[in-house]
């Protein structure tokens, strides 16, 4: 079959990143590949380095008529079985043909940009569970999960080269700078864990006001704001707790990661770590924005390390049974037989 990827996405982002690993996987496969995105010299290398053929287009804004325009022609001269769009933008300038429209979505997005799709994909069971009840059909909603990669063993980055000392608890946490990710309640929490360190690996429109929290709350000297990283294996190798503290959160990829890695989680309980998380058998979870609650339960994870342990453990059979790239790859191509055979 051939397969048209649509994604609009910007520089950094767990989307984008997903995208990435999927177009990687499949190029493995039998599966014909065009991708199109936005001029990024970065990610058409890593693209390209698939052996796939790509695209660069602007997905401006709603007077940019030369996208679409461009969509027509390229999916008129590829002839895919499936367009498989990421995102509003790219779904909504992708024009009607003779293919099967698929789009990806990551969050709760206003469905006024999807209606012309053929088939949705969620990638957790809460959002499915949205678009049915947003009127969507229920056989065209359809659940497919991400899947995250585990490296080779990866050598740890050097806590000395991010001043951290040797022998302290060291929290992990990843993501854009933003409210919802509530890494505000996590640098307020550092007040009652006075001998842990943390590492923050992200970038976005909250860093200052985060920065100036630290000092406000004096802990600044063990907090490290680390921009984006692309060694996240070596960053999660160095850490020993990951935490994934968001206020609003429909996937928690970031909880996937850590169970990878074999680093126990502790999440607050917003939808997307709910789904994945059993406290206290895969991982810890703790209410949302609840500062207190989320230093106690890292507090008594650093007093316990056999339950550390056991979480570790049930974490990467979890892990190991729904999202690694085999078993996610294998239901997409599932899918692709499914949907093609209803056609």
């Amino acid at each position: 079959m051939r397969l048209l990827q649509v994604m609009a996405g910007a520089q950094h982002g767990g989307a984008e990143a997903f995208f990435e690993r999927l177009v990687g996987a499949l190029s493995s496969t039998d599966i014909e590949q065009r991708v199109v995105v936005r001029k990024d010299p970065e990610r058409v290398a890593r693209l390209t380095g698939f052996g796939v053929t790509v695209s660069t287009l602007p997905f401006g804004g709603l007077l940019d008529i030369y996208t679409p325009l461009a969509l027509r022609c390229i999916a008129k001269h590829f002839d895919p079985d499936v367009v498989l769009t990421w995102m509003n933008r790219a779904t909504r300038m992708m024009p009607r043909g003779n293919h099967i429209h698929v789009a990806r979505l990551g969050g709760f997005y206003d469905l006024k940009y999807y209606r012309e799709c053929d088939h949705l994909i969620g990638n957790t069971k809460g959002i499915v569970d949205y678009l049915i009840g947003q009127g969507w059909p229920s056989e065209r909603a359809h659940y497919l999960p991400n899947f995250v990669t585990v490296d080779a063993p990866t050598p740890p980055v050097s806590r000395d080269s991010l001043s951290t000392p040797e022998g302290v608890p060291l929290l992990l946490s990843m993501g854009r700078l933003h409210t919802n990710k509530a890494f505000d309640v996590l640098v307020n929490a550092m007040a009652g864990m006075p001998d842990a360190y943390l590492w923050i690996a992200g970038e976005g429109p909250e860093r200052l006001a985060l920065e100036t929290l630290a000092y406000n709350r004096g802990v600044d000297q063990r907090i490290r704001f680390l921009g984006w990283r692309e060694d996240v294996a070596a960053l999660l190798a160095a850490s020993d707790i990951y935490v994934c503290p968001s206020r609003h959160e429909p996937l928690g990829n970031v909880v996937i990661e850590g169970w990878a890695a074999g680093k126990p989680v502790v999440a607050a309980a917003a939808q997307g770590p709910t789904e994945l998380i059993t406290d206290h058998e895969n991982g810890l979870l703790v209410p949302v924005d609840d500062a207190d609650a989320l230093a106690e339960a890292i507090n008594g994870l650093v007093a316990d390390p056999a339950l550390g342990e056991r979480l570790s453990r049930a974490g990467a059979k979890s892990y190991e049974a729904a999202f690694t790239k085999d078993v996610v790859v294998q239901r997409y191509r599932d899918f692709f037989d499914q949907i093609m055979a209803h056609r």
